[in-house]
């Protein structure tokens, strides 16, 4: 008969031997922490994202202004932060089933954004979009944006493969390529952009910086270098956002964030989508 000291020799050997499988998996972060790094990574597939711990935030309808959603669709949002002191990047990560990148009649696409008071101060503004006095600063990223990105094409044949085109008058032989004459017969074919709509045509990131004072009040800016990269996988997306860190937020202090995310396939567009309340966010140094 083996004695209790051999056995339970026996048992920490094996427990040893299984290494990290057996040990819990760290408790999610109450709050959002960023975690201080010499270098931001784009990628949502980089190592140093295992370093920084994860917030699991929930994710509610907005329902209190039109359009609202009634209807939950996302229940979450995995979030962790990294910070360089003068930038953040946030991965967020979320169940998604279908992957919505193709903008067209009816077809919505999948999209997120961070939101940030735009002042530290002791009373937030409204999580939501802020209010009168009050702004909050977004930054929207959206999945047709990352494929452009990524290098799809914006033309018909691009974004409708099966479409049949006879001829567009600013590709006739007689329009000398590149000439000034051809792009504006281009343009007539191109209404959104010739109107200055910068959310159309080819882009260089898919994220935009906004700002927004309450509901019904979002305004684009011009950007402040934020940037970012969306990868669709199995489990759903992992979306990067990097963007200026707040100024004000300095060791020791806290401010907050909050989130929001858009499922192309449920119909949600702009007002219509799951967002959270406010965050604590904090900075701190690796230990």
């Amino acid at each position: 008969m083996r004695s209790p000291l051999r056995a339970s020799a026996a048992i920490a050997a094996v427990i040893l031997a299984m290494g990290p499988a057996c040990r819990r998996a760290p408790a999610p972060s109450p709050d959002v922490v960023a975690l201080r790094v010499t270098a931001l990574p784009d990628s949502p597939a980089d190592a140093a994202w295992g370093e920084a711990p994860e917030h699991l935030a929930k994710l509610i309808p907005q329902d209190l202004v039109e359009p609202r959603l009634m209807t939950p669709s996302t229940g979450e949002v995995r979030v962790r932060a990294l910070t360089d002191g003068a930038r953040v990047a946030f991965r967020l990560e979320w169940a998604d089933a279908s992957r919505n990148d193709r903008p067209g009649p009816s077809q919505m696409v999948d999209a997120c954004a961070v939101q940030i008071p735009q002042k530290l101060e002791t009373e937030p503004p409204a999580p939501q979009m802020g209010e009168a006095g009050k702004l909050v600063d977004v930054t929207y990223w959206r999945a047709d944006w990352q494929a452009s990105v990524d290098g799809r094409g914006d033309t018909i044949r691009d974004l409708y493969p099966n479409a049949a085109i006879d001829h567009y008058p600013f590709d006739a032989q007689s329009l000398e390529k590149g000439s000034p004459e051809q792009a504006e017969m281009a343009k007539r074919y191109a209404p959104a952009r010739a109107l200055g709509n910068a959310r159309s045509g080819p882009r260089a990131t898919p994220v935009e910086d906004l700002v927004a004072s309450g509901p019904s009040t979002l305004t684009r800016v011009e950007p402040q270098g934020s940037r970012g990269k969306g990868v669709f996988g199995q489990a759903g997306w992992s979306v990067v956002i990097v963007r200026a860190w707040p100024k004000e937020v300095v060791e020791g202090r806290r401010t907050n964030i909050a989130f929001a995310v858009w499922q192309g396939d449920r119909n949600e567009v702009g007002a219509r989508k799951m967002r959270t309340g406010w965050i604590p966010l904090l900075a701190r140094a690796a230990q």
